[in-house]
Parts: C-alpha cells; structure tokens; sequence
C-alpha cells in the first residue's frame, strides 16, 4: 500500500485488487450512516481491515475534514492509545494536557471518520479513546476492527463472514494467483479443484492470498491434496473439529516451513519493527548469523512473492511492512529460536544511531528529510525507547530532540524525557544533555519552573564535567526562559553569553542555535543591532545549507525592518521565513510568523486581510494548546493592538467572519499557503507580484550587477555604496525571492530579462 492523496486523511491506496463484499459494503455504509462506533468483528485472516479501508475510502467525500486510519496492531502499551490515534490524524501533541484530552479538543469542531484497526489486545483502551472522542466531538464517526467488541454504550457490531464460496472466494484466488502467475486461469478442468481449495481454506481471505502465492511453483491439486493432508493430521480426520483459526494457523505453518531456512530467519527478526521498516533498518538488525548484508533484499523480495511481507512505499522510498497475523506468527517463533533480546539490541541501537545521525547533521542540509524519516519511524522509536536501558534511553530521547520540539511531538518528548531522567539519575555526560533537551522542551510548553530546575542541575553537572558544550546550551536556553518571560535585555545578554561560549569550543550548530533567538530578542526589543545579527544568522544557516533556523531568522528580520519603517520589506522577510516552514511541521513558527504577517497587514491598512490572517493563526494556537502569550508578553501586546485596530476598522460583526474565512486553513500547510497565495488589496504596501516577492529598485540593479558575477565590493564601488551596505541587500534579495544562492539570483534574472520584464529587473552596465 501507498499513501494516497485525495484530499485530507491518510488512508493507504490499496496496491491489489479488492474481491467481493459489495453488500457488505453496501451495508456497513448504510449502518455507518445512522451508528457514531461501528465494529467490525470476526477472525483473524476474515478482512476486517481491508473490507474497512474500501468502506472508509468509499465515504470520504461525506467527512470534510478527513478519513484517518489508526493503526494499533504495534502498539503494546495501552497508555499509549492516545497518541498514536494523535500522531496517525497529525495533531500536535505539544501542550502539557493529557493528550487524550488535547484529540477531543482538535476533533470537537471537525467532521472526521476515524477507523481504528486491529483493537482486540487493547479493548479497555479503545473503549475509554472511542467513548471520550465521540462525547467532545458531534461530527465524528468511528469505524473500528476488533476480534472483540469494544463493550460501550451505542456501539454497532457487523460480523465479518468469510468470501462466499465457490463465487468470491474463488475470485479472489484467481486475482491473486494470476499476480504472481499470469498465465493463471480458472478453466472447466481446474475449476473443481480451485473451489475444493478455496473450500479447505473456508473463504479465509489472508488464507486464500498465501495459498495463491504458491501457486507459483505447485498446481492447484498439489496444493489442495497437500493442505487436505495436513488439516487431517490436525483434526484426525473430523472437519467440523478445525475452526477457523485452525485453518489459518495450520496455512502459516505451512508457509513458513516451505521457506528456506534464511528465510524463516529473516521472518522471525522482521517481527520486532512495529509498523513498517525500510532496507537499510532490515540490513542493520536482521543481518548476521544466518543472514549476509548483501542477501537481505533478495530475501525480502522472496517474502513478498509469497505474500509474508508486503511492500509499500513512502516519502518516495520502499518500505516493508506484515500483516499482524504474519508479524505475531514470526515474533513467537523468534521468541522459541531463543535470539529475541538480541535481535531487540540491534533493534533499539540501529534507531538510537539513526536518531543521532540526524540531530548531529541537523545543522545542515536534509533537515525536512531527516523529520520526515523520525515521523515514518515513529512506531519503531516507540518500540526502541520501551526496550532500552536506562542510558541508551536518556541518549535516544535526547538525539530525537528536533522530533520532539520541532515536530509536533513535544508532549510525548517530554514524557519519554521525564520517565528517562527519573530512571537514570547517575551524573552521565547523556544526563547532562536530556536535561538541557527537557529544559527546552519545558519552555516550549510555558512550564518554566520545570525548565528552571532542569537548567539548574544541567549547569552543574557540565560544570563537573568539565563540559563547556552543556553549559553554553544551558546559557542559551537560560535566554530563552528570560525571553519567554518578556525579560528582552536579560535574554540578549545571555544569549550574546551563549554564541560566545559556543564559538570558543568550535560549535558552530550550537552558535547558529542562539545566534538567531538573539537576533528574535534584539528585533523584539528594537535593538538596532538586530539587523546585524539577523543577517549573521542567515549567512551561518546558508553556510551549512540549514533552513530551519534560518526561517527564524529572517522573522526576526522581518519584524525589524517592519518596526524600522520598511512594512514591504518586513512583508517580503516574513514570507520567505514562512515559506521555508512549509517544509517542516511547526505549528509554534508557523503561527508566530503568519501573526506577524497579520500585524504589518494590518498597519499597511489591510484591515480584512489581515483578520483573515489572524483567524487562520487561531486555530494553531488552539491545537497547540497556548497563546502567542506564551512567547513573550512583548508579543501579546502586539496582537492586542493589532486586534483592537482590526476591530475598529471592520466592526465586530465582519471581524468575526473574517477570522472564520481564515479559520477554515486549520493546518500549518494550509495555513502556509493561505498566508503565501492569498493577494492584499492594492495599495496596501504589502502587495505581492507574480514570483517569489518584490525587490526595490535598488535591489533590482543589485540584483543585476550580481547576475554579471560581481562581488559585492565590485557592486558597492560601482554604485558608490558601502560595502556592508550592498551586503545587506543581497541578503534581502535572497529572503524575498527565497533563493539560497547567489547562482540562483542570476537564473532569476536571467529568466526576467528574456521575457522582457525591464521594470522587474533593472539594466545595470558593468562600468
């Protein structure tokens, strides 16, 4: 299965054909229509799933706001329902509440339909997740799978029966066999033998598709004689002593003992992934005694023809995945091969690097794509957090810090980070950083006497380190508390404190860190050295190819020019910070920066624009669980004056439906490209052309001068400038067009110049 991208939700396309079921379909719709909680029961291997997934694809265009799968096979943990149902529908977990209680306060509002899958090991916690979610929220439905009912009050049951036999099941069959054989066909000569198969499997869709894979290399009769035998010695003989789960059961047997002993191997170690995992995870874990490094892909490839092991792809690379039914078979017989802890090992160490490898190449390029790789395997850092020991597990929460705070992952960081330090107290160089990690996750959700004790210890413990590394983070986090709190010159100082300390080790990252929350409080406090440090910020960032930081940067930019006088360039800043956010899932940045937007909207005179601004911020504030408050009173102010402005400029009546128009981009992508494609009024000072964003007139012939390769002192003598002047420029032409590269300011105007666009692009001759 692959993820589709039909509208909002993330239900996977199926990669096969769906066989049969149209009045159960029909009848799951009909029920599904009148009933809020639809379970659908029945044994494993009968469809439940599957027959889910088409009933939920078939109604999503009733649920405006999405069809979200929950996918619990994984999950072993009860108290970890919540937020696996948070992270699968994308709601930030970010505010200190329960997160149960965070969901219902994101799905009050919504029509959604949630199908959640595979429930029977985790009732109670389903129950509790169903009935609380459906109280707080009138326009959801939810659709689950379980081999148990769930128990509650207004809870509809359909019972899943098995394919029709001969029709669907022997459809089924035939759809599948000729998958894996083409030149497969149903005939009057096989037929009887095709239905007497499909009648020893009893209509058992998961039973059906693993017999049809071996249909590759045996005829219809050698599997049915083969089965009927084996069934025989399972039940002596008596049909009606096999159920089901007998039928199935003896099927996998079977399957797995036709595997090749490394493929058996590889089977049981696939197992330990909760969810899906890509070739490189495979190689780390399941590699080794048995298995070569360079056999592992074609050992997958076997798996998958024989349909163990499915393959799906995401974020444009493969990833493989098993039935839970395949996945429990293998982790029973991992368990009996007497390997299961040290296939664990490998397990949690191979996450733990990849973690690692991220936070400390974050200071560079690949920052979207290494967020995007932590998201795809959060079940799998679920899973090597629950089995690490105490060290490993204060060493893995703090490299997944960007996950965390940067992620929308911040309220299940800080438990993990919690439970880490509570569970190891010994004074570790790991302890020292998860405290200055917690610390900063603590600020982020306003708990500043947590952050202070968290700081407090870190300090000394990187004193009786002797690690200078610890103690410039807990200087600049110390600015951040200071900041926060609306304290600006404390916040300066320490953080001036902090780049200091962080270049004097060689930390580039760490300096990069705290240089641009420096040029955020400089800016916040009109420091008039905040353009200097702003624009260090940004040419650190692009020296490492980092964004993230950057996009900060050029906020805090574009909140001085704006304060300096410049609305159009703070305008064009702050959208080159926000559109760099589209890459990543930062609702804190995203709003902070769309509400800036609305502020200079708003004293360019756009006064309805600027609250439909203001309303699509709204609701991130909300799914975040806080107010712009929390960042500083410094800012509130300016949302209050920018609020009582709009208000006496529109009236209440059309301010309140303005801010409902913006309301309705409820996500930060949305809300991104809402903010980024909708159009000012003219006149405004905020306009925005056609292209990335506006330059002066100055710019443009800057801009001209640096398409002919000059540097920047050429640039200066030849427009009688200062040096540091025509720096800043060029810096500005970069924010406002969104480019990265002084190759690509050339290729821009390059491009404007041949479509004749003199008054876009300035003619400059080279004196």
């Amino acid at each position: 299965m692959s993820s589709t991208k039909q509208g909002p939700g993330n239900l996977p396309a199926a990669f096969t054909t769906f066989v049969g079921r149209r009045q159960d379909i029909a009848e799951i719709r009909r029920r599904l229509g009148a009933a809020r909680l639809l379970t659908l029961t029945g044994v494993g291997g009968v469809g439940k799933t599957r027959l889910a997934l088409e009933v939920a694809a078939a109604v999503r265009k009733g649920f405006a706001d999405g069809v979200w799968l929950v996918d619990l096979a994984p999950v072993q943990n009860p108290a970890t329902v919540p937020g696996v149902a948070a992270t699968a529908l994308g709601v930030p977990d970010l505010s200190a509440r329960p997160v149960i209680e965070q969901l219902a306060g994101f799905l009050a509002t919504r029509q959604c339909l949630i199908v959640l899958d595979n429930c029977e090991h985790l009732v109670d916690a389903c129950a509790e997740l169903a009935d609380t979610l459906l109280s707080a929220a009138p326009g959801l439905r939810i659709l689950t799978t379980s081999r148990q009912t769930l128990g509650i009050v207004g809870e509809h049951v359909f019972t899943v029966a098995p394919l029709s036999v001969p029709d669907e099941a022997v459809e089924l069959l035939r759809d599948r066999a000729a998958a894996c054989r083409p030149e497969f066909e149903v005939t009057d000569a096989n037929r009887a033998a095709v239905t007497r198969l499909c009648a020893h499997l009893d209509g058992l869709p998961l039973a059906i598709e693993l017999a049809a894979s071996r249909l590759r290399t045996l005829s219809v009769d050698q599997v049915a004689n083969r089965l009927e035998d084996r069934f025989a010695l399972l039940t002596g003989g008596s049909r009606t002593a096999r159920p089901r789960q007998r039928t199935l059961r003896a099927l996998i047997d079977w399957s797995y003992e036709l595997c090749a002993p490394d493929e058996r191997l590889l089977w049981n170690r696939l197992s330990v992934f909760a969810g899906g995992f890509g070739l490189d995870a495979t190689e780390a874990v399941c590699a080794g005694d048995g298995i070569t490094p360079r056999d592992v892909l074609d050992l997958l490839d076997r798996l998958v023809a024989q349909s163990v092991v499915l393959i799906t792809e995401r974020e444009g690379q493969p990833r493989y995945w098993l039935l839970e039914t395949i996945r429990q078979y293998g982790g029973q017989r991992l368990t009996e091969s007497g390997e299961e802890e040290r296939i664990r090992a490998r397990h949690r160490d191979f996450y733990r690097r990849l973690a690692e490898r991220i936070a400390e190449g974050w200071y560079g390029t690949g920052q979207e794509e290494g967020l995007a790789r932590l998201r795809a395997e959060h079940g799998n850092l679920r899973t090597a957090l629950e089995h690490s020991d105490p060290q490993t597990a204060l060493a893995l929460v703090a490299a997944l810090r960007f996950h965390w705070c940067a992620d929308g992952f911040l309220g299940e960081g800080r438990r993990w980070l919690d439970r880490a330090l509570q569970t190891a107290p010994e004074p570790t160089p790991a302890r020292a950083r998860a405290l200055w990690v917690a610390a900063w996750a603590a600020l982020l959700q306003g708990d500043h006497p947590s952050a202070d004790r968290a700081l407090a210890e870190a300090g000394e413990l990187g004193a009786r380190l002797e690690d200078p590394v610890v103690g410039a983070y807990v200087q600049g986090f110390r600015g951040t508390s200071a900041l926060f709190r609306g304290h600006l010159a404390e916040a300066v100082s320490s953080y001036e404190r902090a780049v200091a300390a962080h270049e004097a080790v060689g930390d580039g990252p760490g300096a990069l860190f705290s240089l641009f929350q420096l040029a955020v409080a400089q800016a916040h406090m009109a420091d008039p050295q905040a353009e200097r440090t702003g624009r260090r910020a940004v040419a650190a960032a692009e020296a490492h190819g980092e964004r993230w930081c950057r996009s900060y940067a050029l906020w805090a930019l574009g909140h001085d020019a704006w304060v300096r006088g410049d609305p159009e360039s703070g305008a064009a800043l702050t959208r080159a910070g926000l559109d760099i956010q589209r890459g990543f899932n930062d609702y804190a940045g995203t709003a902070l920066m769309m509400e800036l937007l609305a502020w200079i909207t708003a004293s360019g005179g756009d006064h309805e624009r600027a609250a439909r601004l203001l309303g699509a911020v709204r609701p991130l504030w909300r799914d975040i669980g806080t107010t712009i408050a929390a960042f500083g009173p410094h800012l509130a102010d300016r949302h209050e004056q920018c609020e009582r402005m709009v208000v006496a400029a529109l009236g209440p009546e059309a301010y309140e439906k303005a801010l409902a128009e913006g309301g309705r981009h409820d996500r930060p992508a949305r809300a991104i490209v809402y903010a980024l494609d909708s159009r000012p009024a003219p006149g405004t000072g905020t306009e925005s052309q056609p292209g990335p964003g506006p330059l002066t007139r100055r710019e443009r012939e800057v801009a001209a001068l640096v398409a002919q390769g000059m540097s920047n002192r050429r640039i200066a003598a030849a427009l009688v400038l200062s040096p540091r002047t025509v720096d800043g420029h060029v810096e500005h032409i970069l924010a406002k067009l969104g480019f990265g590269s002084r190759t690509q300011i050339a290729a821009w105007v390059a491009q404007k110049q041949q479509r004749g666009n003199p008054e876009q692009v300035n003619q400059v001759p080279t004196p």
